[in-house]
């Protein structure tokens, strides 16, 4: 079967249009899609009355400043001037003279030694053990106890606090009869001690002991008694 179509219903001649019209609309839409603005958003602006700002407290640091360092020796600068110095020094032209002179002379004497004497120190003999003892005023010890009890002073103090009793003193009678060396070995009182030695270092001299009929030193122990009346 024929189909028969009217020209004026034939859309293939109007293909062309269609292509036309179909390029101008996709135009258009891309001219309007660059032309498009977007509307900016209007930004809230916060009043400074009615916002309240926090300040924030600053703490300083602190740091402690290092010690300086130690300052460096100073290097000596040398320096390459030589200053030169006019020699002003006059010097002597007189020459010694080495020829024989007897005014220069040393003169020569002979060694003489010096000796000297020897001192040597005896120890002091017990009085019990020397040959000849010590006298006193040509007695013996009762005689010289008789005299101490005669030059011996009771001390104020101790007749005050009733002290009294037996000092034991030590003395040496020296080869020319004096007394030295006293010392107490037994006290009662500093009183009465100080007494006793007082008494014993004012004796008058003794006739020395003797040793092999040589006059030597004798060490003697005597007891003072203080006895109150």
């Amino acid at each position: 079967m024929e189909v028969k179509k009217s020209p004026k219903a034939d859309l293939n001649n109007k293909k062309l249009l269609f292509v036309e019209i179909g390029l101008v609309l996709s135009l258009l839409i891309t001219i309007g899609a660059f032309e498009y603005k977007t509307k900016e958003k209007k930004e809230s602006v916060f009043e400074a009355e009615n916002t309240e700002l926090i300040e924030e407290e600053i703490i300083p640091i602190t740091q402690e400043t290092p010690p300086p360092p130690p300052e460096t020796p100073k290097i000596p600068v040398l320096s390459d001037q030589i200053d030169i110095v006019d020699d002003n020094i006059k010097v002597d032209d007189n020459i010694l003279n080495l020829e024989d002179d007897s005014n220069l002379g040393v003169e020569i004497m002979d060694y003489v030694e010096e000796v000297q004497e020897e001192v040597v120190e005896e120890e002091a003999i017990p009085f019990a053990l020397v040959e000849e003892k010590p006298k006193f005023q040509g007695g013996d010890a009762n005689t010289f106890s008789k005299w101490v009890s005669q030059h011996l002073d009771y001390p104020e103090i101790a007749k005050e606090n009733g002290v009294s009793g037996r000092v034991m003193v030590q003395f040496t009678v020296n080869p020319n009869g004096t007394v030295s060396d006293v010392k107490v070995l037994r006290g009662v009182d500093p009183s009465l001690d100080k007494e006793a030695v007082r008494v014993i270092q004012s004796s008058p001299k003794w006739t020395p002991g003797k040793q092999r009929d040589r006059a030597v030193k004798v060490t003697y122990q005597f007891p003072v008694i203080f006895q109150l009346r």
